[in-house]
């Protein structure tokens, strides 16, 4: 290590305030629904975010998340 841990890089800038978020104040897709699981992207795991969506709504994302 060099010594300047605590500089940034001309090119390293803070993600802005409107790019960030979390939970699910937006809208989400069942890709993201399966995604925020940890399962891979196959047609039973879409089939099953789908229908998780049709019966909690936004909590089923919310349950997932942090």
């Amino acid at each position: 290590m060099n010594g300047d841990t605590d500089k940034t890089s001309p090119g390293d800038f803070p993600t802005p305030d409107n790019l960030l978020h979390a939970g699910s104040e937006g809208e989400f897709s069942a890709e993201d629904l399966v995604l925020a699981s940890g399962r891979d992207m196959t047609p039973q795991n879409l089939a099953w975010a789908e229908r998780r969506m049709a019966e909690k709504g936004r909590a089923s994302l919310d349950e997932l998340l942090p």
